[in-house]
């Protein structure tokens, strides 16, 4: 993941600084008076630093795992535990593991031909987006589709193929949030059940003054231990998207 945020950095920058002119030759142009090129290129590298991991973050499988996750710990009702940085970790190594297939395909037919010379940075570029280009479509329904390109007005467009990134990115991420709360309300029924049990229970025997959530907290995590819930979770989060 590092690495692909090194390259799409490098390329964008080498694509903004124009023609073929890469750090070093920028760093020599500045030896000769033009140092203004240099900090320019300084200053769009900190700020895209800031901006890449959000959006490549976006364009992935992060997104759905992350709010699975988050409705889980929700419906476990065990507050903060795991905590969040735990969360992110797995959501982040799980997002690893399923982007592997794109990441490979990046790194073998842009990323090394173009750290090799064989490709120019647009061709790069291009070939780089284009996996990703094709994973956010497999995952995105074509409602979704549909619905950005009529409020873009783009009446022109024939098949999903000739669909720019501008419509394909919106298109994704609802699409993801919608399966992610899909995945969610499943989640979050057998440990609803679990509580209305308990606080059905606890009516009948007149103990009204005791949080029905101190006896249902033990026995939601019996049931998601005794079902190996975590692997399942898992395993089902990274078979549902198509790579």
């Amino acid at each position: 993941m590092m690495r692909l945020l090194a390259f799409l950095t490098l390329l964008f920058v080498t694509g903004v600084a124009g023609a073929e002119q890469t750090p070093l030759d920028l760093a020599v142009e500045a030896t000769q008076g033009q140092s203004y090129s240099l900090s320019i290129q300084i200053l769009v590298l900190m700020t895209l630093l800031t901006l890449l991991p959000a959006a490549i973050l976006s364009a992935s499988a992060f997104v759905r795992i992350i709010i699975v996750l988050s409705i889980l710990r929700q419906a476990l009702g065990t507050a903060q535990t795991p905590p969040n940085q735990v969360l992110l970790g797995i959501s982040l190594f799980l997002t690893f593991f399923v982007m592997s297939p794109v990441i490979s395909d990046i790194h073998e037919n842009a990323a090394t031909p173009y750290m090799e010379g064989n490709l120019s940075a647009v061709e790069a570029l291009e070939t780089g987006v284009r996996p990703v280009r094709q994973f956010m479509i497999d995952q995105t329904r074509e409602s979704d589709l549909h619905l950005f390109a009529s409020i873009a007005g783009r009446t022109d467009i024939a098949s999903i193929e000739q669909t720019p990134l501008s419509i394909i990115v919106p298109s994704f991420m609802v699409s993801e949030l919608k399966t992610a709360f899909q995945i969610g309300f499943l989640v979050f029924i057998p440990f609803l059940i679990i509580d209305l049990v308990v606080s059905s229970v606890l009516m009948s025997m007149g103990m009204m003054m005791l949080s029905p959530m101190l006896i249902s907290l033990p026995f939601k995590i019996m049931l998601f231990v005794m079902v190996d819930g975590w692997a399942l979770l898992l395993g089902t989060l990274a078979s549902s998207f198509y790579t």
